[in-house]
């Protein structure tokens, strides 16, 4: 137990920093009249002429719609990502909330490194939110010739912790709890990559402690233009900053230069792994890295739609404050509700972080009246990374489930012991996937967390695709996960209280308490979740 005058001494130092933050936060504006020029996606006509966009040609059923695969196995999707990053010509453009300072962040930093030194022009956008310790890599790559990495509505106090960059931007907190969570990869403008992923360990079953299961969509075709406007409106924003106006460094860029290299060496054995040659995912399909080796790639065609919020959405507190809207653009969650409330058969709902509010409760309350099959998928207790988030979730569980709602919560126990999902080894499961599945027929995929954040404070984006086919390969999926790596949640004994349920080969399992996790984890979400203002999960 700590002493009182060990509280006391450490209360003190708070109150230290606090003041010191606050002064450092009222000299702390965005910079003015930077140098950025505006640039954009590469022609249609100019994509199709590069190497990878001759594959797409070549690949193409009908040039009025869009190829789609489905990349669930996290090691083929990163494999993809590098091997668009080799063969690429012209152009690569790259949006992310997250891009680690790991093995296969600085894997793939390294990659970008070698194509602008064959001519490719990298774009890459980060989110600001987590990349304070990365910043002197993140300069390192943008000293190269070719290179330019811009910062989506960044920090102007660099502490590495994000909490402490928040205590050092008080006057601030308005703009900066406003973030750009879009994930979009591009190579040529030929192909694609859109979905849950971000860029770090944890998303391409590396990581030591905690691997997700998370899907991605690669895409050619009729949407390509489309996607490349969508990051040319947040390349070309007033929001986004060159990094080297945010960072400052007394390196020359020789030297930076020199500090990525020593930074980026590979380590044998760490990072994401290519998977075996030959070896096919779940739904039977050949790696996309091979299949662009072999210059014909095979892909389920159909209409899509792509879509993305605003990003004038970070300023959204400030307009409401004067009365004015922000944009008369549905967002990204409002398309997908759009979609689930016409659905007249079934839908599916992935989200690892699920929030419903009030409005979307009644929604489901008269979808389930008249009878509409509705599953949701999302991280239990054990699982999640944001238990507070969970904590709003658990307000509507109970719910959901006595209105006859199919929920399944993704656990560490099953998942280690599924054959399908990945080597997780003695790491912790988690659950990263956001997608929909809509009357069997049209499925979302996305960066959308189906929270009140994605819906108010994050920037998303979105791909709708009307592909029965491509929509049955979720539900696989789904059910893979539903079978493999989840509880289902159930109404108690005189439907009273919830209990888990676990098939297993050994018959049934049921728990009356939230599966794999402690007493402390448990108490202090009990404790600590009535608090925790929904409107900011």
């Amino acid at each position: 137990m700590h002493s009182a005058g060990f509280l006391l001494r450490r209360a003190g130092a708070a109150l230290a920093l606090l003041a010191s933050a606050l002064l450092a936060s009222g000299c702390a504006g965005l910079p003015r009249d930077v140098q950025k020029t505006a640039s954009q996606a590469l022609p249609a006509a100019a994509a199709a002429e590069t190497a990878l966009g001759r594959i797409a040609r070549a690949s193409t059923e009908d040039p009025a719609l869009s190829g789609f695969r489905l990349m669930s196995w996290s090691e083929q999707a990163f494999a993809t990502r590098l091997e668009l990053i080799a063969r690429a010509e012209r152009t690569l453009d790259l949006q992310y909330y997250i891009l680690e300072d790991d093995d296969t962040g600085r894997m793939l930093l390294r990659a970008l490194r070698d194509a602008a030194g064959r001519g490719v022009r990298i774009r890459l956008l980060l989110d600001d939110l987590y990349i304070g310790s990365g910043d002197p890599l993140l300069l390192g790559l943008a000293a190269h010739p070719n290179v330019e990495v811009r910062l989506f509505n960044p920090f102007m106090v660099r502490p590495k912790r994000v909490s402490a960059r928040f205590a050092a931007s008080l006057f601030d907190v308005g703009r900066l709890n406003h973030r750009m969570h879009n994930k979009l990869f591009i190579a040529d403008g030929a192909m694609a990559i859109a979905g849950g992923r971000n860029i770090g360990d944890e998303y391409f079953m590396a990581h030591e402690g905690a691997n997700y299961i998370d899907l991605d969509v690669f895409a050619v075709g009729e949407l390509l233009p489309t996607l490349g406007r969508l990051f040319d409106q947040y390349w070309n924003s007033e929001h986004v900053f060159p990094i080297g106006s945010i960072v400052q460094s007394s390196l020359a860029p020789a030297e930076q230069r020199q500090r990525f290299e020593t930074a980026t060496l590979p380590r044998p054995g760490r990072g994401s792994q290519p998977p075996p040659a030959g070896a096919k995912d779940i739904l039977g399909q050949l790696g996309m890295q091979e299949e662009i080796r072999a210059g014909r790639l095979k892909l389920i065609w159909a209409p899509a739609q792509a879509f993305a919020d605003s990003p004038d959405k970070i300023i959204a507190h400030s307009e409401r404050v004067l009365g004015k809207p922000v944009s008369t653009d549905p967002t990204v969650r409002q398309s997908l509700m759009s979609a689930l409330l016409l659905a007249r058969h079934d839908v599916l709902i992935s989200s690892p972080y699920m929030v419903p509010d009030r409005s979307v409760m009644d929604d489901i309350t008269e979808g389930r009246l008249w009878g509409l099959p509705i599953t949701v998928i999302t991280n239990s207790l054990a699982s999640t990374d944001e238990p507070f988030v969970h904590a709003g979730y658990q307000r509507y569980r109970a719910e959901m489930v006595d209105l006859g709602v199919k929920v399944y919560e993704v656990a560490p126990s099953p998942i280690r012991r599924s054959s399908n999902l990945g080597s997780f080894g003695r790491s912790i499961g988690r659950f990263h996937a956001k997608a929909a599945a809509i009357d069997g027929e049209l499925m979302f995929i996305g960066s959308l967390n189906f929270d009140p954040r994605s819906e108010n404070h994050n920037t998303e984006l979105g791909l709708l695709i009307n592909s029965p086919e491509l929509t049955g390969q979720l539900l696989k999926l789904a059910e893979v996960v539903m079978a493999e790596a989840s509880f289902r949640v159930r109404l108690g004994p005189d439907r009273k209280g919830l209990v888990w349920e676990l098939k297993t080969a050994d018959g049934e399992q049921t728990f009356t308490e939230e599966p794999d996790t402690g007493w402390w984890r448990r108490a202090m979400l009990w404790l600590v979740g009535p608090f925790v203002p929904e409107g900011q999960l």
